[in-house]
């Protein structure tokens, strides 16, 4: 099995493959040309988050900066809407429906390291996906860590740290993220 199909399956793998160096090295050079392009060339733009992306649309809007590892294992929904300073570590596959807006500064992470300082610098890692459902709103400088799944129709409050799964129709807020409110979906 290879370090990739490791890192995918949620195994523990080798974070400094000479494979996955490439990969990581062809993305950065995709959203180093994506964060220079002028803020008004919207179809370059689009047209370059459709090629680093996994699954992207002619609607998908990030402002720039935009930084992620990998790309490919970034799927978002219809209507997505990121502001400027998304980072994504996209070790694992990061999930994202319909109709979601994300803050500044925003932070998803799907990589995990060991605890002990041995183990971790054995470039040894693994990573949790990590799962947003639709009609999310994620305020700004939030952290959303490994494992992570946020239900549909949920608020998580500016400046939150996500540790663990947010019901739907919730809102979320402080470090750890919990939930204060549940809101009642209206039928329009």
């Amino acid at each position: 099995m290879t370090e990739r199909e490791k890192m995918l399956r949620g195994e523990l793998y080798d974070a400094c493959d000479a494979e996955l160096i490439v990969e990581l090295n062809r993305t950065k050079v995709l959203c180093q040309r994506y964060n220079n392009l002028l803020p008004t060339d919207l179809k370059g733009r689009n047209t370059l988050l459709q090629e680093i992306l996994g699954k992207a649309d002619e609607d998908t809007f990030i402002n720039q900066p935009f930084y992620c590892d990998y790309g490919k294992q970034i799927r978002v929904g219809k209507r997505f809407f990121a502001n400027f300073g998304l980072t994504v570590l996209d070790e694992a596959y990061v999930c994202i429906g319909d109709d979601c807006f994300i803050g500044p500064n925003v932070g998803l992470y799907t990589a995990c390291h060991s605890t002990n300082p041995t183990e971790r610098n054995t470039r040894q890692e693994w990573a949790k996906p990590i799962t947003i459902g639709n009609n999310v709103w994620i305020g700004g400088n939030v952290t959303i860590l490994p494992g992570v799944t946020i239900g549909d129709n949920c608020t998580i409050g500016a400046g939150s740290v996500v540790t663990h799964d947010i019901p739907k129709n919730s809102i979320a807020v402080g470090n750890p993220a919990r939930v204060i409110k549940t809101i009642e979906q209206t039928i329009i």
